[in-house]
Formats: C-alpha cells, sequence, structure tokens
C-alpha cells in the first residue's frame, strides 16, 4: 500500500460523502473548486449551501507534499525533512438551530525519515444538546471502533473531550465524539486495518448526520433560536481560530486559506457578557458542554 493509493482511497471517500450529504440535505448540489499548492500537490475542494438543509458545508480533500519548514517544526514537532499529507475533511453549518454542526476529518501523514501515521476526527457540535441524540451518535461510534479495538471508543472518546475544548470558556465545544493521532500499526491493526477504520469512520458520516436531521428538522424556529445558534457559532469560530491543530498546521504549511477556513460559519455573534436564564434550555445546553460525559447507554 502507497501513499499514492491511500490519497486516492481518500479521494473516493469524498465522492461518496457528497453524494451522501446532497441526499441528506435534499436541494443543494455541491459544487468545486480544484487548486494546486505551489510548494507541492493540491486538492479538490467541494462547497454546499442553499435553500436545503445546509446554510454553509464543505468536504476537501487534499494531497500536498514538500520541505518540512521551520515554521512547521515549531508548531508540529515534525523531525523529518520532506513530508506527504493527504486526507478529507468536513464541516456542516445548517440553518435551523435545533440541527447540529457537525465536523469529520480522516488523514494520513509521511515523513522522508520513513514514519507515517493516521489521525483524524468526528465530533457533534449541538446547538441545542438532547441528550438522547448525543447518544445515539457516541452509540456509532462505538459501533465502529469495537470492530478494529476495543480500547479505541474509550480512548478516543477521552481524547477528544480534552481536543475539543476551549480552556478560555472552561466548556467543551459540543458534545464530542472521537479524535486521534499518529496512530501506527501494531499487533492488533495492520496499516490496512487503520486506513480502512479510517474510510469506514468517514462513510458513517452522512448516515450518522442524517439521524440528527430527522430528529431535530420540523422544530420550529423563533428569533430566540436564531440568535443562540449564533452564539453558538460564535463558541466555535473562537474553538478553530484559536485552539485547532489542524487550522494552524494548513496555514503554517503553506495550505490554501480558503480552503481551511471553510469551516467557519457564514453569520455568528459576540454579545457581550451574554445573559443565560436560568432553567432556560439555553442553559441547559451549557451545563452539558463537559469532559468526561458517559454519552453511551449501558
Amino acid at each position: 500500500m502507497t501513499k499514492e493509493s491511500i490519497a486516492k482511497s481518500f479521494q473516493d471517500l469524498q465522492n461518496r460523502i457528497c453524494q451522501g450529504l446532497e441526499r441528506v440535505d435534499g436541494k443543494s448540489k455541491f459544487q468545486e473548486d480544484l487548486w494546486t499548492r505551489a510548494d507541492g500537490g493540491g486538492g479538490r475542494t467541494r462547497t454546499i449551501g442553499g435553500d436545503g438543509i445546509i446554510e454553509k458545508g464543505g468536504v476537501n480533500f487534499s494531497e500536498v507534499h514538500g520541505k518540512v519548514t521551520v515554521m512547521m517544526k515549531k508548531n508540529t514537532e515534525i523531525d523529518g525533512d520532506s513530508f506527504f499529507a493527504s486526507g478529507v475533511s468536513i464541516v456542516i453549518h445548517p440553518h435551523s438551530p435545533h440541527l447540529p454542526i457537525i465536523h469529520m476529518n480522516v488523514r494520513y501523514f509521511e515523513l522522508d525519515n520513513g514514519k507515517y501515521w493516521f489521525g483524524g476526527g468526528i465530533d457533534l457540535t449541538p446547538h441545542y444538546v438532547i441528550p438522547n441524540q448525543a447518544q445515539a451518535f457516541h452509540a456509532g461510534l462505538k459501533v465502529i471502533c469495537d470492530k478494529y479495538n476495543a480500547d479505541y471508543y474509550p480512548k478516543f472518546k477521552s481524547w477528544a473531550d480534552d481536543y475539543f475544548y476551549l480552556p478560555h470558556r472552561e466548556e467543551t465545544r459540543g458534545v464530542g465524539g472521537i479524535f486521534f493521532d499518529h496512530i501506527l500499526e501494531d499487533e492488533n491493526n495492520s496499516k490496512e486495518d487503520l486506513l480502512s477504520f479510517c474510510i469506514e469512520l468517514g462513510d458513517s458520516f452522512s448516515d450518522l448526520y442524517e439521524y440528527q436531521v430527522e430528529c431535530g428538522i420540523n422544530e420550529s424556529i423563533s428569533e430566540r433560536h436564531i440568535d443562540w445558534r449564533n452564539t453558538r457559532r460564535g463558541r466555535y469560530v473562537e474553538f478553530n481560530l484559536v485552539n485547532d491543530r489542524g487550522t494552524k498546521f494548513g496555514l503554517v504549511s503553506g495550505g490554501r486559506t480558503e480552503s481551511i477556513l471553510m469551516s467557519l460559519p457564514p453569520v455568528a455573534n459576540w454579545e457581550y457578557c451574554k445573559e443565560i436564564e436560568a432553567g432556560s434550555p439555553e442553559e441547559i445546553t451549557l451545563d452539558s458542554l463537559k469532559k468526561g460525559v458517559n454519552w453511551v447507554v449501558k
């Protein structure tokens, strides 16, 4: 299995995810933008948005290579001289405040010194936390993880709790999911198994999100809901620009800025010292944004 064949698998995954999301959206179609990176490689950015379910969404594929710069070494602790990286990243911002933001990425990284690893993650950011929907999301992830390693779900879930966290707010970005990085082959899983895990996770994306859509699509929407959606989007922006390592790597490695910042919502709010009504759905949501919540029902 070569790095080129891994990239082809990710490119095919992008195709399937886009097809699934067009089905979920019901109206809009993806627009494609091909781009090249001056220092080596390129990618295929696909965006969607309109009058359907999705207000702004994107599914990125990239395959880039080049020299490891001083800035990359400083920000990522990479110790090689040249690199190859490929992956798929997705972010969906729905119109309705009753539907969650969802993010996923799977990636492969290889250095000229022979080191390589897989990484990725998927997490759900509801505007309003609904426990049974969070439970269904985590249950689906656990099924996939358990096929490859019984330790994956608890390990990667805890990792996600720590990663998708806003320390300046002392709250998680949403209800979490799984996150993994620098995953290598071992006695339990070959390199092919690790790629298969990433692909299976990606192929579950549309179905996992479709369930969330079915649960919330018929809820009525008020100005209060819209205002809260935009507040929660603001938290999403804060995480991506302040804390997210993927955003930082993309920017310091000479990645395509438009594709990197595709993850940001079209509209967001930062109301100064916003007051939250006691006992309100908004307060209940904020109280749910904690590390260590066991969303999987025994």
